[in-house]
């Protein structure tokens, strides 16, 4: 049985590494757990709750001394002196930002395991603890915000005169994008967005935004699941945008980041200047060097012209519970993978492409950069194709459509005039039927489809009461196509319950069945 230690941050760090919560659960892994006291004092996690999940509750130097230490910062030089020696060090690392922390643990002959290192595939989401604490502090940033901002962000209209909304621009739509984007919205603000990514207009606009789209003729198109550096073109253009906005909004929300390299800039002194007094930014990649001139890492400013500049570095930090237990959620989940006999004793496999990336020290060898792992599901040939704008299917003219629709006309005056009674009322009622019902489905949103298909499939119903008064007719061929409209019309009706049923499950907890 292994004993993992879950160590105390340095001051200024809310977070720990494992909750009561999921120390229970690393204890069913058979593991040892050994809590330094006070750990989770500032996410209100007392020592109690975790001696009553299981853990010892030991002094600093006994946490430190354990086979494996979980954290959640990078550790200073002096902390990793308190490592036993071929210990095992998981927490964010943040490696290729920091070569410097690498050869420190290399030199120690430590295994070291980044958490914020995995690769963005489907089975390493329960681990992407980047995800997990973007998600928290995109929300927070919008709180934050709020904090600083002098008015509603909703729009209002009192007896004492209208309050306009506020105006929010959120750069980049990844995961604290679309958690800032989300907060605002809910908050009653017209929230606008700007990412190089054109597939995330759909998501953008689902959460109550508008897309702003940055027009080059490029698809930027992701490899490992990460955001890449974009084209001069983009830049350009999209530095336009960002100047027009900034004198129009209220609240800039900066998200942008690229993995081991220094965030790039978005906003210059000059947007900023442009900005209205009272405005707010809020820079969340203040720490890799900021997305906005001025803006300074951890600290608040505020410019010549009034305008709010946050670079806080602790936004998920700010709501350490919820921020803990996700963190200590991803933990875990990387725990069970390397645990697969649940026995207690971990094994690293470099055969799995997961443990593999998030190893950057094994045994006191450097392995850190991992190879390229491909996550796309575009092969590299299909991107290429795709970034090769097709060119515009030939429409109709306006005479051609002008045709068409006297065609129809004269078509539908034909029946109406000359076919016996009562085809023409039945033929009139099946075509504006079949008008009406393509411009009403044809203005839901594609994501709503199978829901509004299910619930609609109840039409089928009356199909169906239709067909069986007419199976009794005395000619035999109604008698067939009446059978035939009661077999399809079943199917259709049973098979929307079965997708609705399929439907609400992804949406019940627990194992019910």
């Amino acid at each position: 049985m292994t004993r993992i230690g879950i160590v105390a941050e340095r001051p200024g760090e809310t977070r720990v590494a494992a909750t009561p919560t999921t120390v229970a659960k690393i204890v069913a892994l058979g593991y040892d757990v050994a809590v330094q006291s006070g750990a989770g004092a500032a996410s209100s996690f007392p020592d109690g709750e975790y001696a009553a999940a299981g853990a010892v509750v030991v002094g600093a130097a006994e946490a430190w001394a354990s086979p494996v230490v979980l954290k959640v910062d990078p550790p200073a030089p002096e902390e990793i002196a308190r490592l036993a020696d071929g210990a095992t060090l998981i927490g964010m690392l943040s490696p290729g930002l920091r070569p410097d922390l690498v050869e420190a643990l290399a030199t120690r002959g430590i295994t070291a395991l980044a958490l914020d290192a995995v690769p963005r595939i489907s089975r390493a989401q329960s681990m992407d603890v980047l995800s997990s604490m973007a998600n928290i502090a995109g929300y927070r940033a919008v709180v934050e915000a709020a904090h600083e901002f002098g008015r509603f962000f909703t729009g209002q209209v009192t007896a004492a005169g209208k309050v306009p909304p506020a105006k929010v621009l959120v750069a980049g739509a990844g995961v604290a994008g679309l958690a800032a984007i989300g907060a605002a919205s809910s908050l009653g603000a017209i929230v606008r967005a700007t990412d190089p990514r054109p597939e995330v207009a759909d998501q953008v606009r689902s959460i109550g935004g508008e897309y702003l789209p940055v027009e080059t003729g490029e698809q930027m198109v992701s490899a490992d699941g990460y955001a890449r550096a974009t084209s001069e073109a983009y830049d350009r253009r999209a530095a336009e945008i960002y100047s027009e906005q900034a004198r129009d909004v209220d609240i800039v929300i900066t998200t942008a980041l690229i993995p081991g390299r220094a965030a790039p800039r978005l906003l210059t002194a000059a947007d900023v200047a442009s900005m209205k007094p009272g405005s707010v930014v809020v820079d969340m990649a203040a720490a890799q060097g900021g997305n906005v001139e001025g803006s300074v890492a951890g600290e608040r400013v505020v410019t010549e012209n009034g305008v709010v500049i946050l670079g806080y570095t602790d936004l998920a930090g700010r709501l350490p519970q919820q921020a803990s237990q996700l963190y200590g959620t991803n933990l875990l989940n990387l725990l069970k993978l390397l645990t697969p006999g649940k026995d207690g004793v971990p094994v690293l496999d470099f055969d799995d492409v997961v443990q593999r990336s998030a190893t950057v020290v094994r045994e006191g060898e450097v392995t850190w950069p991992p190879p390229p792992v491909q996550v796309s599901a575009t092969p590299a040939a299909a991107a290429a194709a795709a970034s090769v704008v097709p060119p515009p299917k030939k429409a109709l003219s306006p005479a051609a459509k002008t045709g068409l629709v006297v065609v129809g006309i004269a078509a539908l005056f034909a029946v109406c005039a000359f076919a016996p009674p009562p085809l023409p009322q039945h033929f009139l009622v099946l075509t504006l039927s079949v008008v009406v019902g393509f411009y009403v489905i044809g203005h839901v949103a594609h994501a709503l489809h199978t829901p509004l298909m299910s619930v609609t499939n109840a039409i089928s119903g009356i199909i169906v009461i239709g067909a069986m008064v007419q199976i009794t007719a005395p000619d035999p061929l109604v008698q067939a196509l009446a059978a035939i409209a009661v077999l399809v019309a079943s199917i259709n009706v049973f098979g929307g319950f079965a997708v609705t049923r399929r439907m609400l499950a992804m949406f019940s907890k627990g194992d019910r069945r």
